[in-house]
């Protein structure tokens, strides 16, 4: 980073980049809610339209209004928004996450936007309005929830764990994801698929997961909620096969374990 750069980046301390951060997720998810709770369409590839131009709509509000607070900074965004950075600071967005649920009306997507330097993620929001939920976090700041600060579960067995998980678009990666399930769940106490991965990574920052995982995760899936549920004190990672895994540090790694052994289609017991 140039000299120039530093300078440039130093002039807002991680509590404003945070605030701009929630400021506009609230903004998008305020056009977001703007439009019936489920679509009255006949043709599902219609409804589909419209949720891919939500997507876009979401994703033009959250740039400009980056850009208008911090035109230097860089961009990264889920539906194609892209720039390099002159100050160090890039953004990273999900415009809607879980547009499956907001396809069909269905309440939990979320709004995910964080701030990265050079060494990682800076500040982290996601927002979901429709469970009235907002998850913030700032690197060595802690992590909050709807601003109250938070902790994850740790000293938790696998065999009481409420485990969070998500299914890839792709069928080969179900089929496979699939293995790891059959094998989970004797060891667990029950799953959970929720539909937006990030708010599913802030429920174990709250302590309402135990833990998660899913397979093939993008980086604006997790840039935000990793931040948030590293700051809660959870451990969080994604292995060479895609499979990210986030839990507290008593239970990680049993997850861990458990995950590794279902790829390898063991099926076990508690």
């Amino acid at each position: 980073m140039s000299r120039y750069s530093c300078l440039v980046s130093s002039l807002f301390s991680s509590q404003e980049l945070v605030d701009i951060a929630q400021g506009i997720a609230i903004k998008a998810g305020e056009l977001l809610v703007q439009r019936p709770l489920v679509f009255e369409v006949t043709s599902k590839s219609v409804a589909i339209d419209i949720a891919t131009q939500m997507d876009h709509d979401s994703e033009k509000l959250i740039v400009e209004s980056i850009l208008s607070a911090r035109p230097g900074d860089g961009i990264i965004g889920e539906e194609g928004s892209s720039r390099p950075s002159s100050t160090g600071i890039t953004w990273v967005i999900d415009p809607i996450d879980g547009t499956v649920n907001y396809l069909y009306g269905l309440p939990g997507w979320s709004v995910s936007i964080a701030a990265k330097d050079e060494s990682g993620v800076l500040v982290g929001v996601v927002h979901s309005p429709t469970i009235d939920s907002t998850w913030t976090a700032t690197r060595g700041g802690g992590a909050f929830f709807n601003s109250r600060p938070i902790t994850c579960n740790s000293a938790i067995s696998l065999d009481r764990a409420l485990i969070g998980t998500g299914f890839a678009y792709d069928v080969k990666e179900r089929v496979s994801q699939g293995k790891v399930i059959a094998s989970l769940l004797p060891k667990i106490r029950d799953l959970r698929r929720m539909g937006s991965a990030a708010v599913d990574i802030c429920y174990v920052a709250t302590g309402a997961f135990d833990g998660y995982f899913e397979l093939g995760l993008k980086e604006w899936d997790l840039a935000a909620a990793s931040l948030i549920a590293t700051e809660s004190g959870a451990l969080i990672s994604t292995d060479s096969l895609g499979i990210t895994c986030c839990a507290g540090p008593g239970l990680y790694p049993a997850l861990l374990e458990a995950i590794e052994q279902g790829q390898l289609g063991k099926i076990g017991s508690i």
